[in-house]
């Protein structure tokens, strides 16, 4: 798909997502669980997302997710698996059909709405598992990190149950306004970005910055600020190039470093829907 119009879809499915998806989120899947409990590959993408909502309910990173997308052929699936059960022509069988097949996109949309589900229960905006803070702690290495606009603070959380020194920094201004404010995580220094980098630069030798809003030009003055210091920490910037995350600016002025463990980061940082965010090292 060429690039400008997979932003275009991204920029339709954001303005036509409903008011909220939390309301039965939860129980609409577990029910989409009891009715299509005869293929395997639906109730694989239920319970992964499932149990990553119970993980993160109980404040606990969660698990890797694979893409949540009903694959190509999974009406074919569902026609094989009556066939099964009911001979061609049966009524049941027709009935049951008709039943299953008028669910499936509802089940589609269910599934592609988790993020939304996570950002409006949780705060979540990265997806944070496990196996990504594992990585991420292996390559800070016990250097002491500053994270700005840590939001909740999922990413200081895992770290700081890896024992990796880490400041937590957020301005909070949206707390007072956001349900998600009261999902705090870890404890997080009420400092915006610039005096945060201001206090603590001299002392780190990274700074992560994580899904730094769409369009709003805070993250070209981080990074030009970050380029002032007299030794400049790396950015370790998670975002979407000219899509979800970050102002256009920002990226047509980042320069891209240590290509190779930006890869291995990414080992477990991967998409689960239309969003593709990555995690890229920045000066």
């Amino acid at each position: 798909m060429n690039p400008q119009k997979l932003k275009k879809l991204k920029r339709q499915l954001k303005k036509s997502r409903p008011v909220s998806v939390t309301n039965n989120y939860i129980t609409r899947l577990e029910r989409y669980r009891e009715l299509f409990n005869q293929n395997s590959t639906i109730i694989f993408l239920i319970n992964q997302v499932l149990e990553s909502n119970r993980l993160i309910q109980q404040k606990l990173l969660p698990q890797q997710l694979p893409e949540l997308e009903l694959p190509l052929d999974i009406q074919d699936q569902i026609f094989n698996q009556i066939k099964e059960q009911y001979p061609l022509g049966d009524p049941k069988g027709d009935q049951l059909w008709e039943k299953l097949i008028a669910e499936l996109p509802k089940l589609d949309k269910l599934l592609r709405s988790y993020r939304d589900y996570l950002e409006e229960t949780y705060g979540m905006w990265a997806y944070i598992s496990a196996p990504f803070i594992n990585d991420l702690t292996h390559y800070l290495g016990g250097r002491p990190t500053l994270e700005i606009m840590a939001g909740n603070g999922y990413i200081s959380q895992g770290l700081r149950l890896k024992k990796q020194p880490v400041y937590a920094t957020d301005s909070l201004d949206w707390i007072a306004e956001n349900e998600t404010g009261k999902h705090l995580v870890t404890e997080v220094e009420k400092l915006d970005a610039l005096a945060a980098i201001e206090k603590y630069s001299s002392q780190v030798a990274f700074v992560i910055m994580s899904w730094s809003p769409d369009g709003i030009p805070i993250d070209v003055e981080v990074l030009e600020k970050l380029r002032s210091l007299p030794e400049q920490p790396t950015l370790i910037c998670i975002g979407e190039p000219n899509g979800a995350t970050n102002s256009a600016d920002f990226w047509k002025r980042a320069t891209l470093v240590d290509t190779d463990d930006a890869q291995r980061l990414n080992q477990h940082y991967q998409s689960f829907d239309l969003i593709h965010d990555q995690v890229y090292l920045i000066k």
